[in-house]
């Protein structure tokens, strides 16, 4: 593999070399020659994708000179000169490689990072008023009122959003992006800025926000950023204190103008995070557990239209039973609660007619809809679920029994010394949300 490469080298140099001499007939010979070799080894030779693609678009750039010269030649016009002669376009190529791949970094940030307009309002985001409050002062209030934030009253830079899992941190970033109409959002994982080659991390942290300054106003959120910009300690890797080093600086550094674009990060691990970047998190805004009055509105969004019996009493105390639940607890208690149905469905033996809407067109009402029943019950039918025609099914409704049966089967995942971590770091460097 090694002949053949330096072969291809070999021929395309002295391609340039006849090329700057202008002699432009023998160049054009040897670079078709010298992109034959190329492809050759491309095809044949066991080689790194980096490599194939270098070669590649070295190949390109050999093409292109040669359908000029092509053009040069079929004119006739040898006493002319052909603008950009091979030698001097080939430096100028090498002078703009780091355009090249800043290009290149930039389409592999443009694939990878989710830059997306979710469809979350304020409404559906369940109590924090308090966080709610800061993220409008970060991000929509500069947009619509951008006299008011001049002089000294900038708006906020660096947000972090803290607290125990499944309380809505992605969530509530999820709602801004939604609100904030006009601003780009970039969701970012560890995954997106981090590479094994030497070096490209933090050229990707560069040209995200680059990217960011490009197209703003913008979002940048990171999410778990505790995976990124955990406290520096002298036994980590050279590449991981480049890369938070990298961070810093973009975030507030020297020459870098972060006007437009705001940094929202999300963790559960506060107190693992560096000083440094805590700093440049202005506001530190404590995600808790939501209370009673949020829960209660919580069983309602998961609920939706779903056809169930429970009341507005029924809801309160079901908020009362799950202190110490968070946002995601409660969805799993309600969608196993919406399961129940069914698995009455996949059990029952008997099945009684009722009248109803029809499962096909609610507007139709039915008199022959089946619906499972205890074998005693008054016209109960000895069947199973299989022997039901798809559209005579009644949807069975979800009732209080079916959520307390959920609620009984469901343990809450936050436990209470994760809860005092959060809350001491409150107390030291946030704010409540």
């Amino acid at each position: 593999m090694a002949s053949s490469l330096q072969k291809a080298i070999d021929i395309v140099t002295k391609a340039t070399a006849e090329d700057t001499n202008r002699n432009y007939q023998e160049a054009l010979q040897l670079y078709e020659h010298g992109v034959e070799y190329f492809l050759h080894v491309i095809k044949y030779e066991s080689l790194s994708d980096k490599v194939k693609d270098s070669i590649r678009t070295k190949c390109c750039q050999y093409l292109d000179r040669a359908e000029q010269l092509k053009a040069h030649l079929s004119k006739d016009t040898t006493s002319s000169k052909v603008p950009n002669g091979e030698g001097d376009r080939i430096n100028s190529k090498s002078d703009s490689s780091d355009n090249q791949e800043q290009k290149q970094l930039r389409h592999q940030l443009e694939s990878t990072t989710v830059i997306e307009k979710p469809n979350i309002k304020w409404s559906d985001v369940a109590g924090l008023e308090g966080a709610k409050a800061a993220l409008k002062e970060a991000v929509i209030l500069p947009i619509k009122f951008p006299h008011l934030f001049t002089g000294k009253r900038l708006p906020w830079k660096g947000i972090l959003l803290f607290g125990p899992p499944g309380t809505g941190k992605s969530y509530l970033a999820k709602a801004v992006a939604t609100e904030a109409n006009s601003s780009t959002f970039f969701s970012v994982s560890s995954s997106d800025l981090l590479s094994k080659w030497v070096g490209e991390s933090e050229k990707l942290v560069k040209s995200l926000f680059e990217l960011a300054r490009t197209h703003k106003p913008s979002i940048i959120f990171i999410d778990e950023v505790d995976s990124l910009c955990s406290a520096r300690s002298d036994n980590e890797s050279e590449s991981a204190r480049r890369i938070k080093t990298e961070l810093l600086v973009q975030m507030q550094g020297v020459g870098n103008d972060n006007e437009g674009i705001l940094v929202l990060g999300a963790t559960n691990t506060p107190w693992t995070l560096d000083s440094a970047i805590r700093r440049r998190f202005e506001k530190r805004i404590y995600i808790p557990l939501p209370e009673v009055n949020a829960r209660h509105v919580m069983f309602k969004i998961h609920l939706g239209s779903t056809a169930h019996t429970l009341t507005e009493e029924d809801l309160r105390l079901l908020a009362s039973k799950t202190e110490g639940f968070s946002g995601s607890d409660i969805a799993i208690v309600v969608r196993d609660a919406l399961m129940q149905p069914v698995r009455k469905v996949q059990t029952a033996t008997h099945f009684r007619t009722i009248s109803g809407p029809s499962p096909v067109d609610k507007m139709t009402i039915c008199d022959d809809l089946l619906v499972p029943c205890s074998p005693g019950a008054p016209g109960a039918i000895e069947m199973t679920w299989s022997d039901v025609p798809s559209d005579k099914l009644y949807e069975p409704p979800v009732t209080m029994c079916d959520m307390v049966k959920s609620l009984a089967s469901t343990k809450p995942t936050v436990n209470e010394e994760d809860m005092g971590k959060l809350e001491q770091f409150m107390q030291d460097f946030g704010q409540e949300g």
